[in-house]
């Protein structure tokens, strides 16, 4: 069994898997040799669609440049595919059998808001990392709350998981994240839905480095 791939920093990357297969391929193959931290696969999957088929394929991509590959959600997906992980928008009840059940280590990380009870619960769970959403207003996520910055500066007290920021961040408005503790950015349509996916990558991490600066 290949050894736990780890979510690093930098630009966490979220694809849709209901986008016309060859070209959402293409646009990974172009992104990866850049600095991802990982790629997660949105649950958005259309109807009659190979989902094991397009995972794996994905995965395969990814890789090759040990990038890991998480699915939103549906972690049964795990039990049959080379998926390092799983995101939760929330984490389920039963969240000590689902570990039981998969039989392997994996990565897991959770959406979290406003509420810091679920840090702690992440913390209790030890799941691998936090992401906040929604940082900025954001029409990919819509269904998140807009988060305190105060907020996201209170989960160092509370943890040392790295942290994501997500919803609504470019590469003109990541200065305004200056302050905040975080590892990277989560990113759907900045990247996928641009001409230039690797041209975008670039300058989001552009800017991440200079905002650590």
């Amino acid at each position: 069994m290949a050894a736990k791939r780890n979510i690093s920093s930098g630009v966490y990357l979220v694809i849709d898997p209901s986008m016309e297969e060859g070209l959402l391929l293409k646009k990974l193959k172009a992104v990866l040799p850049e600095e991802i931290a990982a790629v997660q696969i949105w649950d958005n999957f259309h109807k009659g669609q190979n989902i094991q088929d397009l995972i794996e394929k994905i995965c395969a991509i990814c890789y090759l440049h040990n990038i890991p590959v998480l699915i939103n959600n549906q972690w049964e997906l795990l039990l049959n595919t080379s998926l390092d992980g799983v995101h939760f928008d929330v984490i389920p009840e039963n969240y000590n059998e689902i570990k039981q059940t998969i039989k392997r280590e994996f990565i897991s990380g959770v959406t979290i808001n406003n509420d810091l009870t679920v840090v702690k619960l992440a913390e209790m769970y030890q799941m691998d990392y936090l992401s906040f959403c929604s940082v900025f207003p954001s029409v990919t996520s819509n269904s998140c709350e807009l988060v305190s910055f105060d907020t996201i500066k209170a989960t160092r007290k509370l943890t040392s998981m790295p942290v994501f920021l997500a919803g609504g961040i470019r590469p003109d408005n990541i200065h305004q994240l200056k302050d905040l503790p975080f590892e990277g950015v989560a990113v759907v349509s900045g990247i996928m839905s641009s001409t230039d996916p690797a041209g975008a990558v670039k300058n989001y991490i552009t800017q991440l480095k200079a905002n650590k600066k």
